[in-house]
């Protein structure tokens, strides 16, 4: 049974992989167990950083079979079912259920821009027919439309719906969404963008689902811990640090792919699995993995 408020930091998981139709297996065993040797409270597999959208339903499929094998019950799993097709993002849910997970997270079908009264009707659906809790995922960037602060205070009545998974870095979107669940104490708040991982915790939020925590899980941990016990001057020494992990490690390029091509390029440098990324995006080419090797020595970590 998932904790009820969800706490802690969740990393989003990157999909490594040999090929477009490979699965790096070896790789995401070293990424999962990385993870939970380095305390994180669960995995969300198949998000953005995981690029779930660009992933056959095959190895979509895959990837929620071995994560699950990989983690053991260890700590939760949680399974993007985010998908223009109902059907498949029950078919997902099925394979989630099926193989042990705890949750599903599934943002606003895109391409079709819904209403915030198609969106309450969509998840509504979507939650009556899902075997596990279901949690929103607000990534208006990505599929156009904000989950809007009333919409998700409607949603939390549904008895299957557990929480929200926030990163539109929306400062006043998360106050407003916090104030109107102040008489929901079992609904998860989740921020996604680990720059403002502490200050939302301070607000009221339950943790984040930090795509850093890939690299460095413990660094994550403990700025989420300092924060809920209020640590300030610990707060002060970690905050610039996963400043520069996003600034030096996730802006290489010019490209909306840089931070997902930063990650994977930073584990493989790591040693920690395969950096090849889905179609139709390229791994980085030899000046930018210098970039980012430069980068994780200025952070005092020799590759």
């Amino acid at each position: 049974m998932l904790e009820k408020p969800f706490r802690g930091i969740i990393p989003p998981a990157i999909t490594p992989m040999i090929d477009n139709d490979t699965l790096d297996v070896a790789g995401l065993e070293r990424l999962l167990n990385r993870m939970v040797d380095g305390g994180v409270s669960g995995v969300f597999i198949l998000g953005t950083t995981g690029e779930a959208q660009n992933l056959s339903y095959t190895l979509r499929k895959e990837v929620i079979r071995q994560a699950c094998r990989i983690v053991g019950g260890r700590i939760s799993v949680l399974v993007g079912i985010t998908d223009t097709s109902f059907s498949e993002s029950l078919s997902l849910a099925g394979i989630a259920a099926d193989e042990g997970a705890d949750a599903l997270v599934s943002a606003p079908p895109y391409y079709y821009t819904p209403g915030q009264p198609e969106l309450i009707q969509y998840y509504e659906h979507l939650a009556n027919q899902l075997p596990l809790p279901l949690f929103l995922y607000n990534m208006p960037s990505h599929v156009k439309i904000m989950i809007e602060p009333h919409t998700v205070r409607t949603l939390s009545d549904h008895p299957n719906i557990a929480g929200l998974k926030d990163s539109s870095a929306n400062g006043v979107y998360f106050r407003q969404v916090i104030y109107l669940m102040r008489d929901k104490p079992a609904f998860s708040l989740l921020v996604g963008p680990e720059e403002m991982m502490a200050e939302a915790v301070l607000m009221g939020a339950h943790g984040g689902v930090n795509g850093g925590a890939n690299l460095f899980p413990e660094l994550y941990v403990e700025m989420y811990r300092a924060a809920v016990e209020k640590d300030f001057e610990r707060i002060a020494v970690l905050q610039p640090r996963i400043m520069q992990i996003s600034m030096s490690l996730y802006t290489v390029g010019r490209y909306a792919s840089s931070y997902i091509k930063g990650l994977k390029t930073t584990l493989n440098l790591l040693g920690v699995c395969s950096d090849f990324m889905a179609e139709p995006f390229h791994r980085f080419e030899r000046a930018e993995r210098e970039i980012i090797r430069k980068g994780l020595i200025d952070l005092g970590i020799e590759v």
